[in-house]
Order: C-alpha cells, then structure tokens, then sequence
C-alpha cells in the first residue's frame, strides 16, 4: 500500500474571522493552529502535506509553515483556482467565491495516487484523531467498494460561545458506518444544549449536543478524486442555473451521493477529543489557554519544529 498523504485545505480567508486566520499565531513560540495538526500526522505516521491555497498566498505560506515543516516532512502546493472548471462550463460574471471544498480536493488531483486525509486549515483536532485516520488508511484498501472514513466529534465539544457553526450532522448504523450526513450551517449553543436554524434565525431545531458530527476530517482511497471528477459537472449543470454566484460544491455532499448510489462505505471513527478553531476573533484566547494547557500536560513541546 501506498503510504497516506494528509491534504490541508487551506485556500479559503477567513472572512467571518477578518484576514487569513490560517497563519494567526497561538502560542509565544510563533506555531498556528496547523503547526500542531502537522506536528500531530507526523508522529501518527504522515510523511507527506499537500497544502490547498490560492496562488497569491504561496510565498505567505512557505514563510509562515511550509518551509519550517519541509525540514520534516515532504511539503507540496497546489492551487484552487475558480477558473479550473470543466470543459464547456464558464465562471459566472462577477463571481469571486471558491467552489468550496469538493473543488478544493479535485486540485490534488495530480499529486495525490493513494490514500489521503483531508483537515481544515484552521481547526485543532486533536492526537488521536490523526492516529485513528491514519491506521484506517493503512489497514483498508477499496473493494467492491470504495472504503472511506470519517472522525467523528460529539457536537458539544466543536461549539463555539461567540456565534454559530457549520456542521455535518451524522446518522451512524449498528456497525459504525455513517449512514446519512446533513449540512447544517448555522449551529448554536443553547442553554439546553445545541440548536440550528435553516431561516436565518426565524425558527430553530433541538439537535442533541451528544449526536456526531464531521469537522471535515476525512480518509480516502484515490477513488475520491477520480469521484470528484465524474461529479463536477454534474453539480455545475444543475446549481449554476440556481444559484451561480454562491453554489459551492461540498465534499460531503459528494460522500453522501456515494453512499446513497451504494458504491462506498464511510467508517466513523469516533473521538472524545475536543475540538479547537477560530471561527470568530474572539475565539483566539480560548485556544491560546488550551494549547497552552495541552503543553502543560505533555501533549505538545513548547517548540515543535
């Protein structure tokens, strides 16, 4: 088998949070909230990052992490360009919106021929996340399916106390396969645990703060790209007609079609770990005081590279 490559999503700005929270220190060491999830794929096993950004950032990023990481691991860059679309199809006039995160991971496309994972740019995951990921991707291989997986993270321990969330809701079966995902991108905290809203506010819905969730942690065979691929169009066909200056292509949405043609199975592979992001810029200090606090116990140096 071919060893797994962890793929960083990373091209997007952080437009709630004001500027390219990406490279925001959160230590007086200088790491960002990627030092730590490299730092933790690397000793779970990864030996390869493939970092997703927009063209204009790449000598941003390499000063910031790439090449203090490439000391460490090999490091490559590849670009989401809203202009790299299938043949036939055109990027709406005035359009500056990526496609979202299907697209971004169709960019790896010519560096990526084995299994990868896939993390957010931005968000904490904690150790055992990656080891989970990474004995999965060394341990399965496709089938007469394609054989992915998931970490999963109890809803209650991905909230923020400073505004609402996007999360992919999970239904997971007997044997701890997902079954079913639902985008949901407006997720709060409530005084009886977590509600979300499809209406801007008008109405809400209880949602149990212990359900599962996807934080956009993912493994897979190379199948997912190829996948990416043979969707693409299809999703231009029907949303660019609809909805041309905001339809994003959403990898889970990819995930879930698979799952409903019956041509893949996503293993959920469940962590109590907490997780830790700066959706908002009130949320740095909470994960300045945590990274902190996992440096006290040992989980973290207090320089990594």
């Amino acid at each position: 088998m071919k060893k797994p490559v962890l793929v960083i999503m990373a091209a997007g700005m952080g437009s709630r949070y004001g500027g390219l929270k990406q490279i925001d220190p959160v230590d007086p060491q200088g790491h960002i909230i990627m030092d730590f999830s490299l730092y933790d794929a690397r000793r779970a096993g990864f030996e390869k990052a493939v970092f997703i950004i927009k063209k204009e950032n790449e000598a941003l990023f390499r000063e910031c992490v790439g090449d203090r990481v490439s000391r460490y691991m090999e490091v490559e860059y590849v670009y989401q360009d809203i202009e790299n679309i299938p043949e036939g199809y055109t990027v709406p006039e005035g359009r500056v919106k990526p496609w979202g995160t299907g697209h971004a991971v169709l960019s790896c496309m010519e560096v990526v021929d084995g299994p990868f994972a896939v993390i957010n740019a931005d968000d904490y995951y904690g150790r055992r996340a990656f080891q989970l990921i990474y004995d999965y991707l060394t341990t399965h291989e496709d089938d007469e399916k394609f054989r992915y997986t998931m970490v999963g993270y109890i809803l209650k321990n991905t909230l923020t106390e400073n505004g609402h969330v996007a999360r992919g809701i999970c239904q997971v079966d007997e044997q701890g396969f997902l079954a079913d995902i639902h985008e949901r991108t407006r997720i709060i905290r409530t005084e009886t645990g977590a509600a979300y809203t499809e209406d801007d506010g008008i109405t809400w819905v209880d949602v149990s703060p212990e359900c599962l969730v996807s934080m956009n942690m993912w493994g897979f065979s190379a199948s997912m790209l190829d996948m990416l691929k043979e969707k693409f169009p299809d999703f231009l066909e029907e949303n660019l007609k609809t909805n041309p200056m905001k339809c994003e292509y959403f990898l889970p949405f990819v995930v879930d079609e698979l799952l409903k043609e019956g041509r893949a199975t996503v293993q959920v592979l469940k962590t109590e770990d907490r997780w830790y992001g700066v959706t908002y810029q009130e949320d740095k200090q909470t994960v300045v005081k945590a990274i902190q606090a996992l440096k006290d116990q040992g989980v973290y140096p207090e320089k990594m590279w």
